[in-house]
């Protein structure tokens, strides 16, 4: 209770918490503190508030960071709003130090995870996420380091071929040459867990495809939250499967990934439930449809 020139005034502390913080929060952007934060903060930082994954948290972390001071820890919480993002100086763009673990709806993908994680991306992150087929390395089709990262943790050489995951059956038709023959057969099996290996177009860029056959495999997967997040970044997904080196199976528990791939992935998404094999490769390259690999597409469709 507080008491002043003889009134009595019931404080609920809750009700004053929440005041004060909003007072931090205005007191924020109008010290000098907060001027300094503001010229502090980076293009990825904003693009990520324009997601609304931003909160007073955040700028506290920003506000240590500006001071010299050493940032809060996370609390290890699960919740994709408690982001924190660090700029890790020119030409690194966003690290957000261990995975991050990412829970989404595994038919109706909350459009706020999916925001955060398509902004990750576009600040050259790589995650692991789920297809339906099985787990992937992705990463935005522009990444500076992606590709090799891929390379590095699957132990891979410069002739493998990545994947360009797409929306749809248009997105897919403006990177690869489809003949009659292979645009039926493509379409008639997509969406779905096959890859399709065929002639990049120069919509693809070099270091992309194969060296020597200029080719490129395409998927459109048959997931919701792999739809959600291809809607909201705009364009494809370069990505490979995520087979470690070590291991002739594919890896499909999102917990199992985040403690394997914890500092050389900056996501790892759970949308439950996730296939069990890689999808059905068939090489379109030669004219004809070869199956290179047996996976969880039906092949018989291609012999």
């Amino acid at each position: 209770m507080l008491v002043r020139s003889g009134w009595s005034v019931e404080v609920d502390v809750e009700s004053a918490l929440v005041v004060t913080s909003l007072l931090v929060v205005a007191t924020h952007f109008s010290s000098p503190v907060g001027q300094v934060l503001t010229s502090h903060r980076t293009p990825g930082a904003d693009r990520l508030e324009q997601a609304g994954v931003l909160h007073a948290g955040a700028l506290e972390q920003d506000r240590d960071v500006a001071l010299g001071q050493e940032p809060r820890r996370d609390d290890g919480d699960r919740r994709v709003d408690d982001g924190r993002a660090r700029d890790l100086g020119p030409g690194l763009g966003l690290r957000w130090g261990m995975a991050r673990y990412v829970d989404v709806h595994p038919q109706d993908p909350q459009p706020r995870s999916v925001a955060l994680l398509a902004a990750m991306l576009r600040d050259d992150a790589l995650i692991a996420y789920p297809t339906d087929s099985s787990y992937a390395l992705g990463c935005h089709l522009d990444s500076r380091t992606g590709p090799d990262r891929i390379r590095r943790i699957r132990a891979l050489d410069d002739k493998h071929h990545f994947t360009l995951v797409c929306a749809d059956f248009a997105q897919l038709g403006q990177l690869v040459q489809l003949d009659n023959s292979a645009f039926r057969a493509v379409k008639a099996a997509t969406p779905g867990a096959y890859t399709f290996i065929l002639p990049a177009t120069k919509e693809v860029p070099r270091r992309l495809a194969h060296p020597r056959k200029k080719t490129v495999g395409v998927r459109i997967p048959d997931h919701p939250f792999v739809s959600a997040l291809l809607r909201e970044l705009g364009e494809p997904l370069l990505s490979s499967t995520l087979l470690l080196p070590d291991t002739d199976e594919v890896m499909t528990d999102g917990w199992t990934i985040k403690e394997r791939l914890d500092n050389v992935v900056e996501a790892v998404v759970d949308a439950g439930d996730c296939g069990t094999e890689p999808t059905t490769v068939v090489d379109f390259s030669s004219g004809a449809a070869e199956v290179v690999r047996v996976g969880a597409g039906d092949p018989s469709r291609f012999m």
